[in-house]
Parts: C-alpha cells; structure tokens; sequence
C-alpha cells in the first residue's frame, strides 16, 4: 500500500512529492444525497482532495450515546469513490460556526474553561470520543488502501490555550488508536498562535485569507523544513443575523491562491463548498476584539461566498479557482452531471399552513418532564442543546410594582405576566442583568428563553444557556422556578404524531401567535427548492421532517434553502415552529435555477 508521509520540502507518496489540493466540504452540512455531486465539483475546480471536520455534539448527543458516527466513514469512501484524498479534522473542537465550535453542551456545562485543557475528565470524554471516530478512519488511511492523507490534532488551538500537555496526550492518543498518515495541527501565522498550538514532532500548518508570503515566514520560523500548507486559505467569509451578507471578489481570492501557490505550499480552500447549518446547528460569535461583547449568531446558511454556491452551482470564484489551480495539476475533472432538475411546483407555488398548536401546548405535548428548583436550571442542566425553556415562577403579593430582572440571560425572552405578554428581552451587553419590565405582586410569570447559538470561538466558548444567574424582583431573588424544555429533535420525532394538539388555523383575527404550524405544497419530479416567510419574525423549519434551520426576520436571509431529496412526489408537509408572530398561512415556496456551465 502507499504510504504518505512528510518530507524535508514537501508531501511525498511512495517517494514522489505530492501537492495537496485541498477544498473544505463538510459532510454534515451537505444532505448525503448530494455529496457525490459536491465532491464531484470540488474534483472539476482542480483539487484532488477534501478536508472536513467531523463535529464531536453531532455525533454524540449525550455521554456514552452516538449518533450517525459512520456518516463520516460513508463520506470519506465517496471521497475515494471521486478520487480524491482526504484530510480529517475530528477535533475535539473544531470552531466552524458550529453550535459550541463542536463540543458537546452536556460537557461544556459540567466543565466551563476546564475544557481543551489537561482536566482528567475532559480527557476521559476526548479518549471515548477519538476511539469513535478512529473506527472510521483508521481503516481508511492511504497506507491501508483509503483516501485519509493527514488527520488534524485540535484545531488552532494557540487562539485559546497552551495547554502542550494536552496536545500531546491528544497526539499520543492517535497514534495508539492506529493513525499512521501524518498528524498536523492548524494556527493563525502568529508567534503566540503558533508558539500555543504547536507540537513537537507534529507538522504545523498555517490559516489565513491574505499575505501567504509573510504567514509562510512566521511558520518558518516554528518548522525550518518540511512542507509548508495553508490548513485554511479563507477565499471568503461567514455571516451574522442583521448583519451583511459576507462576500469576496473573486479576482482577488483567485490572487491570493495563486500566491499560496507559487510559495510551493499545499492548499486548503476554505470554503470550497459551505453548505447549509441544518436543524439549528449554527453557533455564535461574541462582538469585540477579546471576543466578550454581545452575542452575534451566525446564520442558517453556511455559503461562505465559496466557489461552490450553497445550491452547488459554480460561481465565478469557480472559474477563477479553476483557472490557477490548472496551472499547478494536468487537468480539472469535468463538471459532473446536473442534480435533478427543479420540481415542478403545483400551482399556485405556496405552502398552506391550516392547522396549528400554541407554543405552551406544544410544550405540554413534547416538552420534557418540568422540573422545579430553587433557582431557574440553564439549558444544560436541562439537557438541552437546541431548542426553548418554559421557566414559571410566583411573583408574591400583595407588593407594589417592581422591576423584573434576569440574570446572566442567554439569550432573548420573552416574559407573560398573568398571561399577557410583557416584554421582549435578550443579551445585549454580553451577559449580565437584563430588566424584563415591572411587575406587582401578586403574579404569575412565564419567561420563554431561546439560545440562538452557541459560542464557537474565544474565551467565552462553552458559556451555558438560559435564565443562569436566577431572577430578581427588585433586590430580591425569586425561588421556586419550574421549567420545562422544548429540544428541537422532538419536534423532529413528532412530526408525523398525533401527539401535538392540532386545530384550525383560524387567520380572520389577524396574524397567528406563538406555536406550531402545519401545511403542505405539491411537488412534481424532485430537486432543490427554498422556502421564504415574509411576515413572520423568529423560528425553524421541517419540511417532511427534516429542520431546514432557522429564520429570522433580521436578514440578510430572506429564504432557507431545501435539498432536493428531502422533497417527494405529491404533498410534502412543513412545519414552522414561531417564537414570536406568525405571518400569513402561505408561504412561497420556489425551485432553484439550474447549474451553469462552461
């Protein structure tokens, strides 16, 4: 078999140098339907190989559970299957904009800053979660007849910590688990990243958008020989709700890849295809330069204003890529066959929503056993990754109107004193008191809390969501909280049942409330569509069971995008679980145009 290893200058197979060329794809954010596809448009822009993470709460819903761990051993045989090699980054984090930069909440919750450190029991998880993904990947290395070139020791680390114990018992770990190809770590080109996240015997690679010439310098300097690689070259950017829509001439991408290139550097295109945050797995980011200020959530789609579009159309990032990449390999594959065309859409084109449940039903309906305590429990206590608490407390009386404050808020309520809607409130300084109006005793209050992502990135990642700090009345903390939680992944489960206590939606009184929404919309033949909610402020989206992901009506996205073979022939049914109020029973549905060809 070949064996890939790491030479003085460069990557060499059985000997003769190889450059990679690389394309980040993540198979978690493409329907698996569509990969081939994906993977097929990577090989037609010029790069021979993929790199992906693979996301440790994804796979591992809770301790000791998991969850679809061998989609990423089907991926990685696609990969094969399309001739390319692959790069895996299994973490344990992974940042990506992804919900808790990929570790598990029921983890973080327990541990706080004590994680990507030498903690015992974050190493004991890390091990358990390594010999998972090792059973997927060992068997596909190079060297055993696969397509797996080089795996990934946590991801820039040096951003975070400095932990080399705990590099190396992760590097250590590896290669006891059977990981033979070479293991490489990623950082930004900066002396306190590199010097962080660095490990001896282990090749470091670099990330950055621009100025290879002087990254590949710094790097130099931590790693005199052996190949030089852009883990990450950001040919574009992600995007924040109520932000703007992120975007990078193509010109000047192509220019820096060329640069990369004429370095003699191996490549990462990152992203060469982002995909899609799927089911509400999109993470957060927090304003300012230490990363510490209000919460900025990142947006259900993930195109990155890559090469390959989110529907997989090629771009003119795509062309130009393919452009300067032919100039470094013989030939660029052919631009794979067309997806299915676009279904044709019954006429008129709308999904009609005519039945729903209101929101505290719902959760009567689906929502875990409530649970009374003291203080109100955050999300993780509750065992709640995605998805909205009911807190319900007694403000006592007979007193005088007070101001309503919850502590440590993460991330909006929305607060119903004695049944009537009272406020809007939401984590707009990074976390500390928020007032939620005033309220006289005696009273009923109920204070729904939705997370709106996890922070991925900075001091701040594996911060817990909810009501986390309790309740006061004026001065006075607020006992006896009962709380119910609503996951996300039962509404999945529920989606078909007669569990949720369905009625007609009756619109003559104006727009819905709060609550779940049912209805259909036809479909001839099958292929990609995108579902638009004008008039509607905050929620997810099911269609035929599968979340699209979140809306919201900040923008900039206006339409969530929905993979072909989630769509069957005849009626589809959709979902919308509304946080807020709900616009008009129809909603546009629309096919996507074709891929475009040269």
């Amino acid at each position: 078999m070949p064996e890939f290893v790491v030479g003085d200058e460069g990557f060499e197979l059985d000997g003769r140098p190889v450059r990679l060329l690389s394309g980040a794809l993540h198979y978690f954010r493409v329907h698996e339907g569509l990969w081939r596809h994906r993977l097929g448009m990577l090989r037609a822009m010029g790069l021979n190989c993929v790199e992906t993470y693979a996301p440790w709460n994804w796979h591992g819903p809770a301790p000791g559970r998991w969850r679809d761990v061998g989609a990423l051993g089907r991926f990685l045989d696609a990969a094969a299957d399309e001739g390319l090699y692959a790069v895996v980054r299994p973490g344990p984090y992974i940042c990506a904009e992804w919900e808790n930069g990929g570790l598990p909440s029921w983890l973080t919750g327990e541990l706080g800053c004590r994680v990507r450190t030498r903690e015992g029991r974050f190493l004991r998880a890390v091990d358990e979660w390594f010999s998972v993904v090792a059973g997927e990947v060992v068997g596909r290395q190079v060297d055993r007849g696969g397509p797996v070139v080089l795996v990934q020791v946590e991801n820039e680390y040096g951003s975070y910590g400095s932990d080399g114990v705990y590099l190396r018992h992760l590097a250590e770990r590896w290669k006891a688990l059977g990981v033979t190809v070479p293991l490489v770590t990623s950082d930004g080109p900066e002396e306190h990243m590199l010097s962080g996240g660095a490990v001896p015997g282990v090749l470091a690679t670099v990330n950055f958008g621009s100025g290879a010439r002087e990254a590949f310098e710094v790097l130099r300097r931590y790693r005199p020989s052996g190949p030089l690689m852009c883990m990450e070259l950001w040919c574009g950017w992600f995007t924040h709700w109520g932000g703007q829509a992120a975007s990078r001439g193509a010109a000047e991408a192509a220019r820096v890849l060329r640069e990369v290139l004429e370095c003699g550097a191996s490549v990462n295109v990152y992203m060469a295809h982002g995909g899609t945050n799927f089911g509400g797995w999109a993470g957060a980011n927090r304003a300012g330069d230490d990363h510490r200020g209000a919460l900025l959530p990142t947006v259900t789609s993930y195109d990155y204003d890559a090469p390959v579009d989110e529907f997989g159309r090629p771009t003119e990032k795509f062309w130009a890529f393919r452009e300067v990449l032919a100039e470094y390999r013989q030939a660029a594959g052919p631009l794979p066959a067309l997806p299915p065309a676009p279904p044709a859409l019954s006429s008129p084109v709308v999904a009609r929503l005519g039945e729903w449940a209101p929101l505290g039903e719902v959760v009567d309906a689906l929502g875990d056993e409530e649970r009374e305590g003291a203080v109100p429990p955050a999300f993780e206590e509750l065992g709640v990754e995605r998805g909205v608490v009911r807190y319900r407390f007694e403000v006592p009386g007979p007193r005088g109107a007070y101001p309503l404050r919850l502590v440590g808020l993460r991330d909006v309520a929305t607060v119903y004193v004695d049944g009537v809607r009272a406020a809007v409130a939401g984590d707009v300084d990074g976390g500390g008191v928020v007032p939620a109006g005033e309220v006289a005793g005696p009273a009923s209050v109920e204070v729904w809390v939705e997370s709106l992502g996890r922070v991925n990135y900075g001091p701040r990642l594996g911060e817990s969501k909810g009501v986390t700090g309790g309740v006061l009345h004026d001065r006075q903390y607020v006992h006896g909280v009962r709380a119910r939680a609503l996951r996300l992944d039962a509404v999945e489960e529920a989606a078909a049942s007669r569990r949720v206590p369905w009625r007609a939606w009756d619109t003559t009184g104006g727009d819905g409330g709060p609550g779940l929404y049912r209805g259909v919309f036809a479909v001839v033949g099958a292929g990609d569509a995108t579902v638009e909610l004008p008039g509607w402020v905050r929620g997810f989206v099911w269609v035929n069971g599968f979340c699209l992901g979140r809306y919201w009506d900040r923008g900039p996205q206006r339409a969530l995008y929905v993979p072909g073979p989630v769509l069957r022939e005849g009626d589809n049914e959709l979902l919308v679980l509304e946080f807020d109020r709900a616009g008009g029973p129809a909603l546009p549905v629309g096919a996507v145009a074709e891929l475009p060809s040269r």
